[in-house]
């Protein structure tokens, strides 16, 4: 298969820190809408959502070429909590599109204050263990505890890499 892009947007919205429920200290809640083309829904089981530190160090076009997980060690990854309460280096979310034509899907995720991150979403296929169908890289140059200006992710790239992105 030849890269194509992954009709994938991401836009990373702040919520307001103090409201709703309680978040973990020294973490900024994101909202995240993915918006994925119905054509490729069918083809996705999960998105796996990481975070790296030093995001200008970090070249996104080869962090893109292929599993997060054959790239770095896991415990480079930073520590990110869910919605929910999980805890993980890497957040999973099923795909659960919702919405007319099935096209939207919303997740919450909780990124430790900080500056100069990357921000890397992996699209996972259906199989059993799941395979690496691409991935968005995206800079996170500061994320504060209080207000943080939206970012909206690159898309993501088809690939033709078999591996299992799974971050334990």
């Amino acid at each position: 298969m030849s890269p194509r892009p992954l009709p994938l947007a991401l836009l990373l919205l702040p919520l307001a820190a103090g409201c709703g429920e309680d978040f973990h200290p020294g973490t900024a809640r994101f909202g995240v809408d993915l918006l994925v083309d119905k054509a490729v829904a069918s083809q996705l089981s999960a998105f796996q959502i990481a975070v790296l530190p030093n995001g200008k160090q970090r070249n996104c076009t080869d962090l893109q070429r292929m599993c997060l997980r054959s790239q770095v060690k896991i415990d480079e990854l930073l520590v990110l909590h869910d919605g929910k309460g999980a805890e993980g280096r890497a957040l999973r979310f099923p795909v659960n599109l919702t919405g007319t034509g099935g096209t939207t899907q919303d997740v919450s995720v909780e990124v430790p204050v900080g500056r100069d991150y990357a921000l890397v979403i992996e699209a996972l296929s259906v199989d059993n263990p799941p395979q690496f169908l691409g991935s968005s890289c995206n800079r996170l140059p500061e994320v504060n505890a209080s207000r943080n200006d939206p970012i909206l992710a690159e898309p993501i790239t088809l690939t033709s890499v078999a591996c299992d992105p799974t971050i334990p």
